[in-house]
């Protein structure tokens, strides 16, 4: 659940917020569902291989609307096996025009962390640490972590038009958004293809293994990490599609990740990470 995190997370792109979200006229009440898929290969040079699958679902809730922005509610569904496990949600968000997102229940989350860490017979002193239960995760102890999961799953931060410049998380540098092809009953479609930043890759990894090194009792900095990381020769591209509705709004986005490692002893791998993130609006019940 990229809400309490695998090892390597992905933080998208929150760039320059636009009226995209307040082109379709929303009323208070409007319901959406924003599902996000992860789906990941790997294969190496020794034919060894690895799949995963993983898929997220937020509720996006219009609670009110302001001539300076709206008023939103993120929730798990009613039927989540994820609730007893995160504390973040519900959360109310302010989302400006202009700006980021502003958390609008800190209180109520101040609250359900108590409640939380004491459940789990944690004190304060877990905050921040690796752990592994069902899934390696971090324990998070701060409500300001509920507006980074929320930015995840984020469709309309960014100017999304053909012609436009748009730079994804791990890219070496922007991509130009140009038309192709739409499915059907899709308005239009947009695609822009970027190399993988080496270094940024490398970074990531070497967090990662920072991070497995605490669950695992075997501590190593990230220096260090940093060091060995150094030592692998990365390259790859990142595509992006963006499918826009009828009304000019993002209804969903597909991020192909695709990157070669060749290691110091001669052996390589190939992974290839997949992302979909769909928005649909739910009928008024």
């Amino acid at each position: 659940m990229v809400l309490s995190l695998a090892i390597i997370t992905a933080l998208l792109p929150a760039t320059v917020a636009d009226a995209q979200a307040l082109q379709s006229g929303p009323n208070a009440g409007d319901a959406y569902e924003i599902t996000m898929i992860r789906e990941a290969s790997q294969r190496g040079s020794d034919e060894s291989s690895s799949n995963s699958y993983d898929k997220d679902t937020l509720i996006e809730r219009v609670i009110g609307i302001r001539t300076d922005g709206l008023e939103l509610e993120y929730d798990l569904p009613a039927d989540s096996k994820d609730r007893s496990s995160t504390w973040q949600f519900p959360a109310r968000v302010f989302k400006p025009r202009s700006g980021p997102l502003q958390l609008a229940n800190r209180p109520e989350l101040e609250s359900r962390l108590d409640d939380w860490l004491k459940g789990a017979n944690w004190t304060r002193e877990m905050c921040g640490r690796w752990i592994f239960t069902w899934n390696a995760f971090r324990i998070e102890c701060d409500p300001q972590s509920a507006i980074q999961s929320i930015e995840a799953f984020d469709l309309s931060s960014a100017n999304i038009s053909e012609g436009a410049a748009y730079r994804a998380t791990n890219a070496l540098a922007s991509g130009t958004l140009t038309k192709t092809p739409a499915r059907a009953g899709d308005h239009l479609t947009l695609t822009t293809v970027m190399d993988v930043d080496p270094e940024a890759v490398r970074h990531a990894r070497a967090e990662s293994d920072v991070a497995v090194g605490e669950i695992m009792r075997k501590p190593v900095t990230l220096d260090a990490a940093l060091r060995d990381r150094a030592k692998e020769a990365i390259s790859g591209t990142i595509s992006v599609t963006f499918e826009m509705d009828s009304a000019g709004n993002v209804s969903r986005r597909t991020t192909v990740t695709k990157i070669e490692t060749k290691k110091a002893d001669g052996s390589s791998e190939t992974q290839t990470d997949t992302q979909t993130l769909e928005r649909k609006r739910l009928a008024r019940s």
